[in-house]
């Protein structure tokens, strides 16, 4: 998918309409010479025509491009509905979508002139991955972002073929249906290995430099003689997310003093989201029930994106 530039705009200050431009120059702290650029995740603003078209049903007033405070006016897509991490790319810009919609500004002169605006409801937010001229009349293509994730089971018999591995499959089921509430698209893979140190850590090693975003293995995390995955990978994070666990533990410990002896462990290789589950199906959907609402906010702050 595509969407056409259909005006590029520039203010000097923030909460005023801007000005329409036959280009703008994108450089690494948003547009050259707006109020809006700046070392932070909303450099640049784009705004719909599908948008500039519903205020002005509603409202009967005729808007120009630029009457939003958007830096790039756009048309063939509703952009509100793109996501975070999302990309905007042609031979020379590259945008990344950090932000969609906003507050809006108390006092706005836009809201003001319409007596509504949308862009807090429709309007988006990239910071510039790839800097450049842009023009009117250039086209962007649309590139959605695909969360990759890769689910090892650590399991001697599942890799022996003694019996089949369920929580890998159940653990992708779930992921999946959380991926797709969210409207994500997304990739799996799954990898089996033997309870083996060295097989563990060089498989960790490798899908964190393969650039994978979230790892999930399930098995080994008890006490016994051969479970030694939260061992393994507790010294390769870089950040470890204790509350996670912590929570988990105590919500079902209380219950069922077995689950205390779980040694579950989160953390950061990289940019990559790290956890580490029991190998039962029970307890994944335990596990997984606590720490999927904090996976969209988990990957922003990876990314660098303050969207507190």
């Amino acid at each position: 998918m595509k969407i056409q530039i259909k005006s590029v705009n520039i203010s000097e200050k923030k909460g005023t309409k801007k000005t329409p431009l036959k280009s703008i120059t994108l450089n690494h702290l948003g547009v050259d010479g707006d109020a809006h650029s700046g070392h932070w995740h909303r450099q640049v603003s784009l705004l719909g025509t599908e948008s500039y078209q519903k205020t002005e049903d509603a409202s009967g007033t005729k808007l120009n491009f630029g009457d939003f405070a958007e830096n790039i006016t756009t048309e063939g897509l509703a952009l509100h509905h793109t996501k975070i991490f999302d990309r905007f790319v042609n031979d020379n810009i590259e945008l990344e979508v950090t932000q969609i919609g906003k507050k809006c500004h108390n006092g706005c002169e836009i809201k003001e002139l319409t007596g509504d605006c949308v862009m807090p409801k429709e309007g988006i937010f990239c910071r510039v991955l790839k800097g450049g001229e842009l023009k009117l009349g250039d086209v962007l293509k649309y590139v959605p972002r695909i969360i990759n994730v890769h689910i090892v089971t650590l399991s001697d018999r599942a890799f022996e073929g003694i019996y089949d591995d369920k929580s890998g499959p159940f653990t992708e089921k779930l992921l999946s249906s959380y991926f797709d509430e969210q409207n994500r698209q997304y990739s799996f893979n799954r990898t089996i290995l033997p309870d083996d140190e060295q097989q563990l850590k060089n498989t960790m090693l490798q899908l964190v430099t393969s650039g994978i975003d979230i790892i999930v293995t399930t098995g080994g995390t008890g006490i016994g003689p051969r479970d030694i995955t939260p061992d393994v990978i507790k010294p390769l994070l870089d950040k470890e997310i204790t509350g996670i666990m912590e929570v988990i533990r105590m919500k079902y410990g209380i219950d069922k003093p077995n689950a205390l002896l779980s040694r579950s462990v989160a953390g950061v290789m990289g940019q990559t989201l790290v956890y580490v589950l029991p190998g039962s199906v029970k307890a994944v959907k335990e596990y997984l029930t606590e720490i999927t609402p904090t996976i969209e906010h988990s990957l922003r702050m990876l990314h660098g994106i303050d969207s507190h």
